[in-house]
């Protein structure tokens, strides 16, 4: 039985179930994830456990954090978090797990939840220890999740070298570059992988531009950034700037209004680069790091609700011809994406991340975007997956929900069609984003 129809199965409204085997018979075109090329699926269950929504819930609910210190044996870790599932196993995103278990490796989780009496069994099953197994594993779940291009989220210094990129498209990830500028590494790493200088404010915008070069030569599609939810995208004072900006390049200390000059020089001219080689400049919005610094890897960081898109506003006057796809982390941030998606021909509402990705969630700020958003300026969802196993639960999550709105909202209140309906749920999962990300010639 296909992943699909396990779904369907549990869906007691006829015509929501109609709609939902056909929207997740479609191959699935993921513009966001963390995917890496080399070894994009799991190559033990400990990569699958360790994911941080497991391990910080688990954390949450009183597990101490030193049962998945990853400096434990992988078995081991996988273990200790098997001890604490059962008081997770309420969560949506303990469903994902499940599913991973019974679609991948056949697990029963009905007769045995997963645990500490199962967990070794798992683990067995999920273990790939020779190239060849790896690669067949990562075919087949290629092939079982029904894919056909994941979006990858490249460091800015990735040689992009050794994967198929027509599968795993790259993207230039530029969180470093804009608010890690200051730091050595930051800087030595730059200069490493475009052989450049970079001393000055123009060595720094010459090896942006080889940046910018590299990656399209090598397929990417979009840049990508995730941004602080205080940070202010208005138009830097390039004169001022180049003082802190070869301070910065050089590892000197700043005062914070140098700081914030760095920073703002730096992500406009990165969305310079994005008008002048016609890349999206996919914008996410929100979180606040280290915010619990005695958490799990990965479960330290919380949004801040205290963040506005007007901070962006003289960005999206400034560059009309540069597309931006949005995703803002606070769940009541999604009305103010709403309103700039409806307004600014270059706002695009993108996806459910991180802390809003729940299904109440999604529903409340799906509806909001299908009755308010021009159609074409939707893109319906993003994994944000770090293994490829994690693709499949995401999207059926999200297809179900969408099944659910158009049969209520759009069917049955508006009186559409149901091919009407599917080819609304069509444009806004694969039509948008293959379009919006179709590098312009």
């Amino acid at each position: 039985m296909s992943a699909a129809l396990l779904h369907a199965d549990t869906i007691s409204d006829a015509l929501t179930r109609r709609l939902f085997e056909v929207i997740a018979s479609w191959p699935i075109y993921d513009p966001h994830s963390h995917i890496n090329p080399h070894a994009p699926a799991a190559r033990r269950f400990d990569e699958i456990l360790g994911y941080h929504y497991y391990t910080e819930l688990a954390h949450s609910a009183g597990m101490p954090a030193e049962l998945v210190d990853p400096a434990l044996d992988p078995r081991q870790r996988s273990r200790n978090l098997a001890g604490w599932l059962d008081r997770i196993d309420n969560t949506v995103q303990f469903s994902w797990l499940t599913e991973i278990a019974r679609v991948f490796h056949g697990f029963d989780d009905v007769h045995a939840p997963i645990g500490p009496d199962t967990i070794d069994l798992l683990y067995d099953h999920a273990l790939k220890e020779s190239p060849a197994e790896a690669n067949a594993w990562d075919d087949r779940v290629w092939t079982t999740t029904g894919l056909e291009a994941v979006f990858l989220t490249n460091d800015f210094d990735d040689p992009l070298e050794g994967w198929d990129t027509s599968r795993y498209v790259p993207c230039l990830r530029t969180d470093d570059l804009v608010l890690k500028l200051d730091r050595p590494t930051t800087s030595e790493r730059l200069r490493n992988t475009t052989n450049l200088p970079v001393e000055d404010i123009e060595g720094l915008k010459n090896a942006l531009g080889v940046l910018f070069d590299r990656f399209v030569s090598k397929g990417a599609r979009a840049c990508a950034i995730s941004l602080p939810p205080d940070f202010q995208a208005v138009a830097p004072d390039v004169t001022r700037a180049a003082t802190p900006i070869r301070r910065a390049l050089h590892g000197l200390e700043l005062r914070p209004d140098e700081a914030r000059l760095v920073q703002q020089t730096v992500f406009w001219t990165l969305a310079q680069f994005c008008r002048d080689y016609r890349l999206p400049f996919d914008l996410m919005i929100g979180p606040r790091r280290d915010v619990y610094p005695a958490g799990v890897a990965g479960g330290r960081d919380l949004y801040d609700r205290r963040v506005s898109l007007h901070d962006y506003h003289e960005l999206f006057n400034q560059f009309p011809d540069v597309t931006f796809p949005i995703s803002t982390l606070a769940p009541d941030a999604a009305p103010e994406l709403v309103s700039y998606a409806w307004i600014f021909p270059n706002v695009v509402a993108m996806g459910h991340w991180w802390y809003s990705n729940l299904p109440a969630f999604i529903a409340t700020d799906l509806r909001a975007k299908l009755q308010a958003v021009p159609q074409t300026k939707i893109v319906g969802y993003y994994s944000d997956a770090y293994k490829l196993e994690f693709i499949l639960p995401k999207f059926r999550m999200f297809q179900r929900v969408l099944a659910e709105v158009l049969a209520e909202d759009w069917v049955r209140g508006r009186g559409w069609s149901e091919e009407r309906a599917l080819g609304l749920a069509e444009r806004i999962m694969r039509t948008n984003p293959k379009r919006l990300f179709a590098r312009g010639e």
